[in-house]
């Protein structure tokens, strides 16, 4: 009798952990970032990009080709190359005979005509230019072969799991799988806006090169008609259908609208529009500056106290949230040399309620050493010179 009560008991514990298993399985799938509403797209994305949070997603992960917006990354490299002064704004670029050969969007470069690398970086930020997109390419690695390498060198360096590059302005017909993903996207936009100058591109309406004798009108319509819309690449082909990366600020917090495979480019446009209003309507940017917090003491130092600070911190909240935010400082009475810099010595708790929603924490400013048996005695001498 007692075996077959064994034995019911382990089915029994069985069917229980079986039972806990699916519970948990079912909380993690209700708890994927699925977009609130449909998108006219194939895939779509709403990132905030200081963070990285994903605040809704749609088929986010699909390898798509994604025409124009491939210029991100070709932009990326070049304002990597401008940092690193292997390339200067007023840097005559000459465009070769390939580069002049582009068809789509473009500036029609004519082969050993120069113009500057800010003439050539707005062409292809606002213009969508094809041609100076390669000519560029060509300058800073040689050949668009050897910067395609380094397009997917610098995919991988950024997690960008779908994506393969087989050129630098996203021209599809002859491509064979040049493609990325929504989830991508975003993460090279929001890598590409951490250089502002791009931005004070891509946010401009129109804008002329060859002195005033060729215009140029920016391809991202939100640009004029979105507030707070300041980037970032539109991309078409009849492959890629229409897509875009679309980037906005507002009480500053940027979010980054990426839209793939959409039927028409007014669908595209409204459909960036209604990820954008949606996420800015949700969601805030909570912030909490990095600041000193006055001195902590220091036992068995060279000094008797140290400086200590907290580094800057923001996260995204929903709107309901911000308000409710409570800053909870917990921190030592004192520490033991010896102390580096960097050594968290405790940490300021963002709770809501009961709940924590993140926390940063409180550090050491600088080195404090362990005091020596002969600092002791020459402290001990200061000190009863001191008292007489």
């Amino acid at each position: 009798m007692k075996k077959i009560l064994r034995f019911l008991s382990a089915i029994l514990v069985l069917m229980m952990i079986g039972l806990t298993g699916a519970l948990t399985i079912f909380a993690e799938e209700v708890q994927t970032e699925e977009a609130p509403f449909s998108i006219d797209a194939k895939s779509a994305v709403l990132m905030e990009a200081s963070s990285g949070k994903i605040l809704l997603e749609q088929n986010a992960d699909e390898a798509l080709p994604p025409a124009s917006v491939t210029k991100i990354m070709t932009l990326l490299l070049i304002m990597e190359a401008i940092d690193e002064g292997r390339l200067a704004l007023d840097d005559m670029i000459t465009a070769s005979t390939y580069a002049s050969s582009m068809g789509g969007s473009q500036i029609y470069l004519k082969e050993g005509e120069q113009l500057s690398a800010e003439d050539m970086i707005k062409s292809v930020v606002i213009s969508s230019a094809n041609d100076a997109a390669v000519a560029l390419a060509e300058h800073i690695a040689g050949s668009e072969e050897a910067f395609v390498k380094k397009m997917n060198e610098k995919a991988s360096e950024l997690g960008m799991k779908n994506t393969v590059f087989e050129n630098t302005n996203g021209l599809d017909d002859t491509a064979t799988n040049h493609v990325t993903s929504a989830r991508d996207i975003a993460l090279m936009s929001a890598e590409l806006i951490k250089h502002k100058k791009i931005l004070e591109y891509s946010s401009i309406w129109m804008d002329s090169i060859r002195d005033g004798a060729f215009g140029l009108t920016n391809t991202n319509r939100l640009i004029r008609f979105y507030r707070g819309a300041n980037g970032l690449k539109t991309g078409s082909t009849s492959k890629a259908g229409f897509c875009i990366s679309a980037t906005a600020e507002r009480d500053g917090m940027t979010l980054i609208a990426v839209v793939m495979g959409s039927p028409t480019r007014d669908i595209r446009n409204a459909e960036a529009t209604k990820m954008l209003d949606w996420g800015f309507a949700n969601y805030s940017l909570y912030k909490c500056e990095a600041e000193g917090m006055g001195e902590i003491k220091v036992l068995g130092g060279t000094l008797d106290s140290a400086q200590i600070s907290h580094p800057g911190f923001s996260m995204v909240v929903s709107s309901a949230d911000k308000q409710k935010i409570e800053p909870v400082i917990e921190i030592e009475e004192s520490v033991s040399a010896p102390v580096k810099s960097g050594d968290v010595v405790g940490k300021i708790r963002f709770m809501v309620g009961e709940t924590e929603v993140g926390f940063v924490p409180i550090i050491c400013d600088f080195d404090v050493d362990r005091i020596s048996f002969f600092g002791i005695v020459k402290q001990m001498l200061r000190y009863f010179c001191l008292v007489r």
